[in-house]
């Protein structure tokens, strides 16, 4: 690979002849040599060129500029990707970037922090447009912060675990395909979802408690979950799932997590069988934005503090309430609702958007 120094190397990347000199694989230890943690660059950009330059008090010249914080973070991230994901978040104008970067196997985090001459920030839409275009996730930073206590209320189906149980506990009624038709209509929010999850659990009945033993001991967990978990709680989180599925697996996952709360749906059983019928309140996208309220008085979480994560239609009313909404592999139109989607990666995308 050809040693050049900072400031020639990022001066050439929008070069076709030089980026051709560096295959994909040398460029990932070579952003490990550039991006080294609190560097600052200064881009200038136009049409046909992206210069970055190695400023030792680049920092300085920001004081009166616009900041835009956000975290990017994939698989396989070049410095090719790097300069043309830039470019397209800050356009044709000037700007400095403070990059702070970490690596894991194959997997690139960098936290960037861009200042621009003016007063427009980059915009959600933008930002949203480009993660798809390079299927990257892109973070923007919240003001929520991980350095004080705070709240953490999650969904459970498809946000933390990687499953819809009353899918699969159809399946055991052998009614799977019907089932999973209208959760799936559900959680697009094109249905009801206290009257869907009725007639689902209608469909359940005759099933035995017992087998639902096996869906529980083979729960697949979120990658990153209980490892989120725990720096959570070592700042002295609240976390808690407010769950449309059911007590059987939430508590469950409590446990294993060491959650603070788990709020899920009863499934009526009578002589060890379901009895198809769901038993007192149902926790339905009112009673998950009701648990939020709650708990954030009850474990004194100013509003500024709590984050909410979910997938479904069902999470958006529990979303609003939140200082934070993530939405997690989720329906278009919760991840457009959302201040942050993350579409790609892991649970460690949450921690990517609190700030420190």
């Amino acid at each position: 690979m050809p040693q050049l120094k900072p400031q020639k190397f990022l001066s050439v990347l929008a070069n076709p002849y030089y980026q051709s000199e560096f295959t994909d694989a040398d460029s990932h230890a070579v952003l490990n040599e550039l991006l080294a943690p609190d560097a600052f660059y200064k881009l200038q950009m136009n049409a046909e060129d992206l210069c970055f330059n190695c400023q030792s008090h680049a920092v300085e010249d920001a004081g009166h500029a616009t900041k835009s914080a956000f975290t990017i973070a994939g698989q396989h991230i070049t410095v090719r990707i790097l300069a043309q994901v830039l470019h397209a978040l800050v356009g044709s104008s000037d700007a400095i970037v403070i990059a702070k970067n970490r690596f894991s196997d194959n997997f690139a985090v960098l936290a960037i922090d861009v200042f621009l001459g003016d007063d427009t920030a980059i915009s959600k839409e933008k930002i949203d447009s480009v993660s798809r275009q390079y299927r990257l996730d892109i973070y923007i930073k919240s003001k929520t912060s991980i350095c004080r206590p705070g709240l953490l209320v999650m969904d459970m189906d498809s946000t933390v675990i990687n499953m819809e149980c009353i899918d699969e506990i159809a399946e055991l009624a052998g009614v799977k395909d019907k089932v999973s038709a209208v959760t799936e209509r559900a959680m697009r929010g094109e249905i009801a979802f206290t009257q869907s999850l009725h007639d689902r659990v209608a469909c359940l009945r005759g099933v035995a408690q017992s087998d639902l033993l096996s869906i529980r001991q083979s729960l697949p967990l979120m990658p990153g979950f209980l490892h989120v978990m725990q720096i959570l709680k070592e700042a002295n989180w609240s976390l808690a799932i407010a769950s449309g599925g059911f007590t059987f697996f939430a508590d469950y996952v409590k446990q294993v997590a060491g959650l603070d709360e788990a709020h899920s749906n009863v499934l009526e059983i009578d002589n060890g069988l379901l009895t198809g019928k769901v038993k007192g309140r149902v926790v339905d996208a009112e009673e998950k934005a009701r648990i939020l309220v709650s708990l954030a008085t009850q474990y004194k979480i100013p509003q500024a503090q709590t984050v909410a994560m979910g997938d479904g239609a069902n999470d958006l009313m529990m979303m609003k309430e939140a200082a934070c909404s993530i939405a997690y592999h989720a329906k278009p139109s919760v991840s457009a609702a959302a201040n942050v989607a993350i579409k790609y990666g892991g649970f460690e995308g949450l921690l990517f958007t609190l700030s420190e």
